[in-house]
């Protein structure tokens, strides 16, 4: 009767009949606790319906009265494997293998409980034993991979799993953990390609799609990255670390908006999740969306009140907003949280700048530096600061920084020649001084090519188009080259704003304060016909420069303001060829200002208005230096925080003569500058 009915039991079970199966099994125990087969097998129903603990209970009943039977072992592991409870589990494969040792899937799942306990010697001789008995079989050769992974034996571990995919090219997972080691070898493109072969097999495997994504953002692929974010997101809306990679994606790619709505899904699946709001934050401050960029900030803070870098960066936002003491507070924040961070007092610097403390920014930029040494952006800036407080010695050296620094306008250029900066004799040798950063920079140390020369070099002299003209006329010059025509032959190179460092330039030897440039004496009769006759006092103007320069917002003055507050009675020539587009309205309505536009090709059409003009007013730009180089009267407008060539609180310049500095008294304000200005020029005798 009872072996009838555990037959009936058996068959229900086998077709997935569980509860009749199981009913069937408890109404034999009723009759005959002490049967070990039913035991046994209402224990791996037990597990197959995830009752593990109930499936333990009643493999150990099994086990006190047949302490022998190596499955009811075996499933017992199974049982505790799946509660997590991996030494108990170890403990249980080990009796089955004692009782069989050929138990092949018993030593597999030795592996398996030795592998999360991370004993990996046990774990890999389990792999092992089980490839002895069975070579073909690939899962042991795939967790065999996986044990060598941990060991860092890329190569052993590679083997292993195209062991296993040989075996079963389907085995997604094998071909996931190749993909993973191949990482490790930093052989990416062969990891996306194994990540691509198990996507294939299993177009649902989510970390595959991950791991995809991830090392496709190593390459710096981004466009393939999102797509792969974007599969993955379509399969699970709510995984966190996709929407997080794909706004890091979408941010590289300069897709802000994208970014942040990753971002914005993010927060929406965890809305305390400090990095999601941090890295929101990011984007808004790269959009120039600074408000919304500091409340991300103050969110991260309330999460994390000690997010260090969240400090910093609010700090940032706040200084771009001209918030500069609380964006102080923010970088004394972030300090306090974590004293060794170089980038906060790098940044606490920068407001100190802004602040026109100068001392104190030098003591933060000097913490900056005792922390990373080679901190470019805290070099150079300590430069700037020096360099405006006409510590030249200190300052030149420390310029060279430059070249690193985030940011720097003029990349540095490979020659695969020896740089000069004075540290050698140039006798008898061909140098090439070149130009970099503004059009004004190479005017004004174009001052130095003479000493060059002087030393006895044969001197190559690069310049861009517009300034070649002028810089003809330059004395001890063997040779002219034109910005991205090919060079001579030449030894030694040197940049021309490194020539101050090579001749240990400072306040008091500053060479050629004024007149080494002049105007063509074709061009000023072309320019002074077309002016004609002169009946008021010439100003030529430039009130605006480059938009592409980083401080131009600062520079720049709209024309608006300035034609409202210059005196009348003169004869206004602008002296620039560009335009601004707001500024269109102003100039077009101006009967007042004689503008050239096209006209004027090049600096040599400049120069000569310069000299036909009584006096030159220029903010911060090219014009101003042509002026000054010319030996012209220059009125030079500077804003509160001036370029570190004008130095600080005085109204005249070691490097010109001719000029007479106007500064900012308040952060922004020009209207005061132009009124000392035009005060200045209705005083002139005419």
């Amino acid at each position: 009767m009872i072996d009838n009915r555990f037959e009936q039991a058996v068959e229900l079970h086998r077709q997935g009949q569980f509860h009749q199966a199981q009913s069937i099994y408890e109404e034999i125990l009723e009759t005959a606790p002490a049967h070990v087969e039913t035991l046994n097998l209402l224990g791996i129903l037990a597990a197959q319906t995830q009752e593990h603990r109930r499936a333990v209970e009643l493999i150990d009943r099994a086990i006190a009265i047949f302490p022998h039977h190596a499955d009811s072992h075996f499933n017992r592991g199974q049982a505790l494997q799946a509660l997590g409870q991996w030494d108990d589990a170890a403990a249980s494969f080990d009796m089955a293998i004692a009782l069989k040792p050929d138990y092949v899937d018993a030593w597999l799942n030795r592996g398996n409980a030795k592998l999360r306990l991370k004993a990996w010697a046990a774990a890999l001789a389990s792999y092992e034993k089980v490839i002895g008995l069975q070579p073909d079989h690939a899962e042991a050769w795939a967790n065999r991979g996986l044990v060598l992974h941990e060991l860092k034996e890329w190569d052993a571990a590679l083997v292993s799993y195209d062991k296993a995919t040989g075996l079963n090219p389907d085995y997604a997972e094998a071909w996931l953990n190749r993909g993973n080691t191949l990482l490790e070898l930093r052989e990416r493109e062969a990891a996306i390609a194994s990540y691509d072969r198990a996507t294939e097999i299993n177009p649902g495997f989510i970390e595959a799609w991950y791991n995809r994504g991830r090392t496709l953002m190593e390459l710096k692929a981004w466009d393939a990255a999102v797509a792969s974010y974007d599969r993955l997101t379509a399969i699970n809306p709510d995984f966190i670390e996709a929407w997080y990679n794909r706004g890091l994606a979408m941010k590289a790619l300069g897709r802000l908006e994208e970014a942040l709505a990753s971002y914005d899904r993010l927060i929406a699946l965890d809305s305390v999740l400090a990095d999601a709001w941090f890295n929101r934050a990011l984007v808004l401050q790269e959009m120039k969306r600074l408000e919304e960029a500091v409340e991300s900030y103050n969110r991260v803070i309330v999460i994390k009140p000690d997010y260090a870098e969240a400090w910093s960066n609010r700090g940032v936002a706040l200084k771009e907003l001209k918030q500069l003491d609380a964006a102080l507070a923010s970088y004394d924040n972030a300090i306090s949280f974590k004293p060794d961070y170089p980038e906060a007092w790098y940044n606490r610097g920068n407001a100190l700048i802004e602040l026109k403390q100068f001392h104190t920014a030098l003591d933060s930029y000097d913490r900056a530096t005792a922390l990373r040494s080679d901190y470019a952006n805290a070099n150079w800036n300590k430069s700037i600061v020096l360099l405006s407080e006409g510590d030249y010695l200190k300052g030149w050296e420390l310029y060279e920084w430059r070249w690193r620094a985030d940011g720097f306008p003029s990349p540095e250029r490979d020659f695969r020649r020896p740089l000069w900066l004075g540290g050698e004799s140039i006798n008898g040798k061909t140098i090439l001084l070149h130009s970099e950063q503004g059009l004004g920079d190479t005017i004004q140390f174009s001052r130095y090519v003479n000493l060059v020369a002087a030393l006895g070099a044969r001197v190559v002299l690069e310049a861009d188009p517009p300034v070649i003209g002028l810089l003809r006329q330059l004395e001890g010059v063997a040779e002219f080259v034109v910005k991205g025509d090919r060079f001579p032959w030449f030894d030694l190179h040197c940049p021309l704003m490194s020539l101050p460092l090579a001749f240990k330039t400072t306040l008091e030897t500053i060479p050629s304060a004024s007149g080494y440039l002049s105007s063509e004496p074709t061009k000023l009769d072309e320019w002074s016909r077309r002016l004609g006759g002169k009946a008021k006092p010439r100003i030529g103007l430039a009130w605006s420069g480059r938009p592409q320069h980083q401080n131009d917002h600062n520079r720049s003055l709209p024309l608006a303001l300035l034609v409202q507050l210059l005196p009348p009675g003169f004869q206004y020539v602008s002296l620039q060829k560009e335009i601004n587009e707001v500024d269109w309205p102003t100039l077009d309505s101006q009967t007042e200002i004689v503008y050239y536009g096209d006209d004027l090709k090049d600096f040599t059409d400049t120069a000569a208005l310069c000299e036909l003009m009584d006096v030159v007013v220029s903010v911060d730009t090219s014009v101003a230096h042509l002026g000054a180089a010319m030996g012209r009267p220059t009125m030079v407008m500077l804003p509160f925080i001036p370029d570190w060539r004008w130095l600080l609180d005085r109204n005249d310049s070691p490097w010109y003569d001719s000029v007479r500095l106007y500064r900012q008294e308040i952060q922004g304000d020009w209207t005061g500058v132009l009124t000392r200005l035009s005060a200045d020029l209705l005083k002139q005798s005419w």
